[in-house]
């Protein structure tokens, strides 16, 4: 009976449109810029409750109240139906895995499980700012900040002995301080140098396209200053897949604001930025050497064993000295993936193609999100995630073409977060994107503000960030 009671008045229980603005603003700000510290750890287990995880359980009570008013309208939406659908086919597959394939331990499972969870949840808040009327250009301003906070960071790391705080393994996940080493990768306030470089593909699109449409020599200022910083740390976070996501990015986004002209200065910038970058043309250039070993001298090096293989049979009088082989080139990263963690993922796919073999199943990492999830949830879990994306881009579509229907920051929204989209799904390959923290959290809100953004023109002209 009380509960029966509660329901009524939750209802017209109304939050201020306040609380879920500086909510946006304090996830923009506290996911991407606190380092990783846990507060609490969990006993058995490596994982750990984080400031970041308070936020967003704060965040997820407050979407509960405000969905509890409009049930009818939230479910109705495509993509918040694919979102619920993929959640509840990953917890069949961790269900699965626990009770008949017997592949991971229900707890680290659920762990992993409720993560998905929480990285979801800023896309719901996204889409209740965006319902409150809570203009875009607010936290493109915050985004502008951040990228400048994460360069101070960053080249602080570098120049100035900063500590680095990562979590690429149980001991570092600790909270434990590194230095930067010369040639090494920048992380910033990231746990990762590739979760840097992919919240940078995602965002430095947006960045570019605000540029180029907005109004306002102060506001231009300001973007030409933020993409130059962050052009910088792009290059000295070294991804080199990431470099290559993010002028395709680019290239998408200025194509659907149809600003043909001004992508040859972007890449001009970009390919004196990579100058500049020793350890990043290092890297590239170790990736060329292997595709020359292994695709371009198959032929001469199967000659020399021919020529040698006759001569030996022709003079059989005295010894010949066996020549010192050539040291084989290796890239430590491409041989991970291709030898063991792409493999492993294919495997755990074999032992059950419909529901995977559960979160947790394949360890931390595979650096390939379409292997991990086909790995994990299996052929349905996978399709299931992949409709996000599609009713993502369904949504976008049917505001495109953007020039004409969005001006302002919107426009830039719509165009630089679909170019983005276009490059880390380039990432995925590689990187293992979605489950890093800082980079998905940031992304699902950014695709709530979108997916309601398509669904409501609440701004009308020009906005600029002055």
């Amino acid at each position: 009976m009380g509960r029966l009671l509660l329901l009524p008045m939750l209802k017209h229980l109304k939050l201020p449109d306040c609380l879920f603005k500086y909510l946006g603003a304090a996830i923009l700000i506290i996911v991407p810029l606190y380092p990783k510290f846990p507060l609490i750890s969990i006993s058995g287990t490596f994982v750990a409750i984080r400031f970041e995880d308070l936020l967003l359980a704060f965040g997820g009570i407050l979407i509960a109240f405000s969905c509890i008013k409009k049930t009818k309208s939230v479910f109705q939406n495509r993509v918040v139906g694919s979102l619920l659908m993929y959640l509840m086919v990953s917890g069949i597959s961790l269900l699965s895995a626990t009770l008949i394939t017997d592949t991971v331990d229900f707890r680290i499972g659920f762990y992993h499980w409720l993560r998905r969870v929480e990285y979801v949840i800023p896309f719901f808040i996204g889409m209740e700012i965006i319902s409150r009327r809570v203009k875009v250009s607010f936290f493109l301003k915050i985004f502008l900040v951040v990228i400048f906070i994460a360069f101070v960071y960053g080249y602080g790391q570098k120049n100035f002995n900063w500590p680095i705080i990562v979590t690429q393994n149980q001991e570092y996940s600790r909270g434990v301080a590194l230095r930067y080493i010369p040639g090494g990768h920048i992380n910033s306030t990231f746990a990762g140098h590739y979760d840097l470089a992919s919240f940078l593909v995602m965002v430095l699109p947006i960045v570019v396209v605000s540029f180029f449409t907005l109004k306002g020599k102060i506001s231009k200022f300001a973007l030409a200053i933020v993409y130059l910083l962050g052009m910088w740390l792009l290059v000295n976070s070294a991804s080199r897949i990431s470099l290559f996501s993010y002028l395709l990015a680019v290239l998408a986004s200025m194509v659907m604001v149809k600003r043909y002209k001004e992508i040859i200065p972007i890449i001009i910038i970009s390919i004196v930025f990579v100058g500049f970058s020793t350890n990043l043309i290092g890297r590239y250039g170790r990736l060329m050497n292997i595709i020359k070993e292994r695709f371009g001298y198959v032929g001469s090096t199967a000659g020399v064993v021919y020529a040698e293989s006759q001569t030996s049979i022709r003079r059989t009088d005295r010894p010949v000295p066996t020549p010192t082989p050539t040291p084989r080139v290796e890239d430590r990263s491409t041989n991970i993936r291709l030898n063991i963690e792409w493999p492993r993922a294919v495997r755990a796919f074999f032992k059950n193609p419909l529901l995977g073999t559960g979160y947790s199943s394949i360890t931390l990492a595979t650096d390939n999100d379409y292997l991990r999830s086909l790995g994990e949830t299996g052929i349905l879990g996978f399709a299931s995630f992949l409709l996000i994306f599609i009713n993502i881009f369904t949504h976008i579509l049917n505001k495109y073409p953007f020039v004409g229907t969005q001006s302002g920051v919107n426009l830039a929204l719509l165009a630089g977060f679909t170019g983005g989209m276009v490059g880390i799904s380039v990432n995925a390959i590689f990187i293992d994107v979605f489950e890093a923290s800082k980079f998905a959290i940031i992304f699902w809100f950014l695709a709530g503000l979108v997916v309601k953004v398509c669904e409501k023109n609440y701004e009308k002209g020009v906005e600029n960030i002055h």
